[in-house]
């Protein structure tokens, strides 16, 4: 067990599997140089002994390798899972946007409003296939990558808010800001956050009610909430609903059956703690389900001496 939990220690840790080995290795031929200065003289029940240490060794070598290659291969299938269901949505938006401009032409006053949402998520979708280069460049268990300017998360979220408004005419939707809401942060990364979260409210939430997304500042902490109403997390599924591949069940009462893998959510934990913040969900049945997150509201010089 300790090898196991070894080998997956190192590939959270950016060893290669040649490094495990090393270890191994080391570890070998340390004891049995203490073992002959020792014993100067073998006999045969030091022959054995050597014997079942060896064997012990590679045992735990090849619990080690095992563990740390069923990781490896689980972070590779985890990114592709995340990439296509990061892909979706904005695909989604693009395939709305374009079949809207193609039913109304250049009559409807809706249509450069069409083109914007097709716009902003091409972009998206460019910035996930860059990423995946990243990916590929850093390994696996690497962190997700942060490219930090200023945002104004108002108009970020204001404008992740009308895509989905367009998308989900039949819905009601709800927007409210309040304060500064400008900061240092990624906004590519920050508009998956907000689009997840809706995503999710939408997809699982009651269709008689309504969507409440909502974002506010006091000076230095940015806290965004995004609300729904309908049946509540069932209690044993809130301490793991941001593990990844963990699906909420659906409920009878929500907008349809979504083909979810169970990632969005963990995507909205790594991106909120790659900006050194926190995400919870609270989930009853009086008061429906509420996922909040909060984002230190830093400038420019206050990242680079957290860098630093």
């Amino acid at each position: 067990h300790a090898s196991v939990l070894h080998g997956v220690a190192r590939m959270g840790s950016g060893f290669d599997i040649m490094e495990v080995i090393s270890e191994y290795r080391a570890l070998r031929a340390s004891v049995l140089r203490l073992w002959t200065e020792s014993h100067p003289q073998f006999d045969i029940n030091d022959v054995n002994d050597i014997t079942r240490f060896n064997e012990s060794i590679d045992q735990s070598l090849a619990a080690a390798v095992g563990s740390y290659t069923d990781r490896v291969n689980q972070s590779r299938r985890m990114f592709l899972a995340i990439l296509g269901h990061d892909l979706r949505d904005p695909l989604n938006g693009i395939s709305m946007a374009a079949q809207l401009i193609a039913r109304t032409a250049n009559q409807d006053p809706s249509s450069p409003q069409a083109l914007s949402i097709i716009e902003k998520n091409t972009e998206v979708v460019t910035r996930l296939i860059s990423d995946l280069i990243d990916f590929a460049s850093t390994g696996a268990g690497s962190t997700i990558p942060l490219t930090r300017d200023a945002v104004d998360l108002e108009k970020l979220c204001r404008s992740v808010f009308e895509g989905f408004c367009l998308t989900y005419p039949q819905r009601t939707l709800r927007f409210h800001s309040a304060g500064d809401l400008t900061g240092d942060w990624d906004a590519a990364r920050l508009r998956q956050v907000v689009s997840n979260l809706m995503g999710n409210a939408i997809h699982h939430g009651s269709v008689e009610g309504p969507v409440e997304l909502s974002v506010a500042s006091d000076g230095s902490t940015v806290v965004l909430s995004v609300h729904n109403e309908g049946p509540p997390i069932p209690p044993e599924m809130l301490e793991t609903i941001f593990d990844p591949l963990i699906r909420q069940p659906m409920q009878k009462s929500t907008a349809r059956r979504v083909g979810s893998i169970g990632l969005g959510l963990y995507i909205v934990r790594e991106i909120v703690v790659a900006h050194g913040g926190t995400v919870e969900v609270a989930s009853t049945a009086e008061e429906g389900t509420t996922f909040t997150v909060r984002l230190p509201q830093l400038t420019p010089v206050e990242v680079d001496r957290l860098q630093a």
